[in-house]
């Protein structure tokens, strides 16, 4: 499934509390559940597992997946909680939040459960997840139930732009738990990142912006790869073919003082470098300025 298509519906959004011995029975859902702890202790159990909430933790609560939720505190449970399906149907709007354990679904209700598009890439997220940074994850999920139970003209709209920065923070979060070692050196990748966007003259190597991480080669390649999704160098270089590009199309610079501008020596060395990222030459987006 493509994050790029990702088009969700909210189908509840609420800011409420469990009061001391309030329980919700196993029950199975049809869409997807988003809660979050935000203040006092649960006792939720998903698949037989029982997790014990505090402040911070997420549950994700997945189509068909048991689970029940029991404040066994002596001070009340603050969940806010969105039920959404990630990717609108044309049933999405008839869609009701159920209370039901699945041998208690009706046989015209089977229809309404999602396939579990969460649990597969390139999302994976668990049912539990405990944040880094609970405050900004906090703050966007109390913004988007406010705004949604305002009732404005294109709600679902906003909803939708605010699910998907929510999702994706926690997304990046996921990653960081997953990969612990990427997170604690991620000044140090952010930094290179950006003196590389601003090296667009240079021909830079590998040993040198180890260096600057303080980092071994191997250790920074491999680890700027994971952060970014390419290496360092071929990063840079897409970056310096990305302003040339600009200078070519909107410029009547010529072609030999732009290659020189993004730090290559030759016509040639930035024609070949050129036609490696794009897959055509430097003159292609000169002749379609005309």
């Amino acid at each position: 499934m493509d994050p790029n298509g990702l088009s969700p519906y909210i189908r509840v959004a609420l800011d409420n509390e469990l009061i001391p011995g309030w329980l919700i029975k196993e029950r199975v859902l049809f869409d997807y559940e988003l809660l979050y702890i935000k203040e006092g202790a649960a006792r939720i159990t998903v698949m037989d597992e029982v997790y014990h909430g505090k402040p911070g933790d997420i549950f994700l609560f997945k189509p068909k997946q048991r689970h029940s939720i029991l404040n066994r505190g002596a001070v009340p449970v603050r969940q806010p909680h969105i039920h959404f399906d990630l990717y609108y149907q044309p049933d999405s709007p008839d869609v009701k939040v159920s209370f039901k354990p699945l041998n208690e679904i009706a046989p015209h209700e089977m229809s309404w459960f999602r396939e579990d598009l969460c649990s597969a890439p390139p999302f994976e997220l668990p049912t539990y997840i405990r944040l880094h940074n609970p405050l900004a994850f906090e703050k966007m999920l109390l913004d988007l139930i406010h705004d949604y139970n305002l009732g404005l003209p294109y709600g679902q709209l906003y909803a939708k732009g605010a699910f998907i920065r929510l999702w994706t923070h926690l997304l990046r979060e996921h990653q960081w738990n997953q990969n612990s070692h990427l997170h604690s050196h991620w000044l140090q990748l952010t930094k290179v990142k950006h003196y590389l966007n601003h090296r667009l003259d240079a021909d830079l190597s590998v040993e040198q912006l180890a260096e600057m991480a303080n980092l071994s080669s191997y250790y920074f390649i491999h680890l700027f790869k994971q952060a970014f999704g390419v290496s360092p160098i071929r990063y840079h270089l897409m970056a310096r073919i990305e302003k040339a590009k600009e200078w070519i199309q909107f410029t009547d610079i010529p072609l030999t003082e732009i290659g020189e501008r993004v730090g290559f020596g030759s016509i040639h060395a930035f024609s070949r470098a050129f036609k490696k990222i794009e897959g055509v030459p430097p003159s292609f987006y000169r002749s379609k300025k005309k």
